[in-house]
């Protein structure tokens, strides 16, 4: 004769998985043998971690507008571009910030072209969303091929405005070269990244695993009619997931395009294939796996660059494959993926 649980029993937690993290170190432990030298390994790490969280910033946009909404934005470079485009025009505007030995002015600098270059995306983003994305809801190939058309036209607009050539983007004053750490030469701007890059994982964990916005969201991904029944517009909520995505495509843009130190029209389409294989190594429509996943990448990239320049070349794709026949959902698969 079975017997109900008592109302007082414990529900079991599901248990963290730490093997994607052991992953991570291991990869660090491999960089640290093959490199040798303990401050050449820490100059590649923290330049892999940074490049690693640059990626993840751009990723995290296509990864809540996958997750979430479940559409495949194929036109995410765009917003990439935009807020790359949009620097430059606002860190030109401040030279005098830009040029000054002040760390506080070049960071005022920075964080204005930030700000600027995401409401621009964000804005770009809201009008995608509502003259391209939404008329194909739940269509994914037609998806696929109106985004990456809007993403062409949206190439073909910079290049109006902006004009087709490079446009150089450089650091602030304060932000280049390097700090010594003992022997180790680590630069400043990559530091910058890795804290800003850091940030943005925090918040968007917080958002969405810890407030009501995020349980909205979430509520809205598993049962949309249920949560509408309750009062709350599902499609506002998820356009304005849209609207974050887009903005963050173009802080990330901003921190890309500075990496690089130079821009061009093409700088997103440049940036998207790289951001697939994160989001495919991490698991699609994983916040989690894409911030690991891009660790991974940012790390295998500086290691090998490093140690064999040319298996650097192919290195992305090599470690997508491991990965994948390792686990065939990625790392942190996300349910129904």
């Amino acid at each position: 004769m079975s017997h109900a649980p008592s109302a007082g029993a414990a529900i079991p937690k599901a248990q963290f998985d730490t093997r994607p993290l052991w992953l991570l170190a291991a990869v660090m432990a491999a960089g640290a043998a093959l490199v040798g030298s303990g401050s050449t390994w820490l100059t590649l790490t923290v330049a892999g971690l940074a490049m690693g969280l640059i990626v993840f910033i751009i990723a995290s946009g296509l990864t809540l507008v996958f997750g979430l909404m479940d559409v495949l934005n194929f036109g995410h470079g765009v917003f990439i571009a935009v807020g790359a485009f949009v620097a430059t025009s606002v860190m030109g505007g401040m030279a005098d910030w830009t040029g000054s030995a002040s760390l506080g002015a070049n960071l005022v600098a920075v964080g204005a072209a930030m700000v600027v270059a995401m409401a621009v995306a964000g804005a770009i983003g809201l009008v995608f969303e509502r003259l391209i994305v939404r008329p194909v809801y739940g269509q994914h190939l037609k998806q696929i091929l109106i985004t990456m058309g809007g993403m062409i036209i949206g190439e073909e607009l910079i290049k109006v405005i902006w004009g087709p050539a490079q446009i150089p983007l450089p650091l602030p004053e304060s932000l280049r070269g390097a700090l010594l750490l003992g022997d180790a030469a680590v630069e400043r701007y990559r530091l910058l990244a890795v804290v800003i890059g850091l940030g943005v994982f925090a918040l968007l964990a917080w958002v969405l695993g810890r407030t009501k916005l995020g349980l909205l969201i979430r509520a809205g991904v598993q049962d949309r009619e249920m949560v509408e029944a309750l009062g709350y517009r599902v499609r506002h909520l998820f356009l304005g997931v849209f609207v974050a995505g887009s903005a963050l495509a173009g802080l990330g843009g901003v921190l890309w395009g500075l990496y690089q130190q130079s821009v061009v029209p093409q700088i997103g389409a440049q940036v998207n294939t790289l951001i697939f294989i994160v989001i495919i190594i991490g698991g699609l429509g994983s916040t989690l796996g894409s911030f690991v996943g891009a660790l991974l990448v940012g790390l295998a990239a500086n290691y090998l660059g490093f140690v064999a320049p040319k298996a650097a070349l192919f290195s992305n794709i090599a470690l997508m494959m491991a990965v994948l026949l390792w686990r065939p959902q990625g790392l942190y698969p996300v349910g129904g993926r």
